[in-house]
């Protein structure tokens, strides 16, 4: 059995293209996958498969997904390993508090290389990005926000093949899932 993340992009945002997450666990349920949970409303799908065809699995979790909730939806699928090199890679002292912002942009596979980092216009002096397998890590000083580049990432062709989870949220994912190899 290998264990992943499906990370959903753009539901729950603002109001729109809402799916509730227990129902998203049922969906994930009936698709024959197990140990299935969820973690915060911003679509983040834990599960475990004897599928190893990361792809395939990615295509006909998107196609049932579309289907069962009615309208288009996009995700990144990553497996447990790659999720825990990306935590362990991230600098200690990043954070997302009212100091800092730390953003992990997952990549979809047509994106996921460092030279993706070129196509974003950002601030050199105050934004620093990063390539990490996998994923494109974004940190700001809070204070110099209005200044960042990244405020016009968004509708960029980068933008439309990430999904973007706050660092915290991608340490407690990590966590989760090594505690789940300890618990074996």
């Amino acid at each position: 059995m290998k264990t992943y993340v499906a990370l959903l992009r753009g539901i729950n945002v603002g109001g729109h293209r809402k799916i509730a997450m227990n129902e998203l666990k049922v969906a994930f349920e009936r698709l024959g996958f197990s140990d299935v949970s969820t973690y915060i409303n911003s679509g983040n799908v834990i599960f475990k498969t004897d599928m190893d065809d990361i792809r395939h699995l990615r295509t006909m979790i998107e196609r049932a997904l579309n289907e069962i909730f009615g309208f288009e939806l996009q995700l990144i699928l990553r497996d447990r390993e790659t999720i825990s090199n990306l935590a362990h890679g991230l600098p200690k002292e990043w954070e997302n508090d009212d100091k800092q912002k730390t953003d992990v942009l997952f990549l979809t596979d047509d994106y996921d290389r460092k030279e993706t980092i070129d196509l974003i216009k950002h601030q050199c002096d105050i934004d620093t990005l990063i390539y990490i397998d996998g994923a494109i890590i974004w940190h700001i000083e809070r204070v110099n926000y209005s200044k960042s580049g990244m405020r016009k990432f968004i509708g960029t062709s980068v933008y439309k093949n990430m999904s973007a989870r706050n660092i915290n949220t991608v340490r407690k994912l990590a966590q989760i899932l090594e505690d789940d190899v300890r618990n074996l």
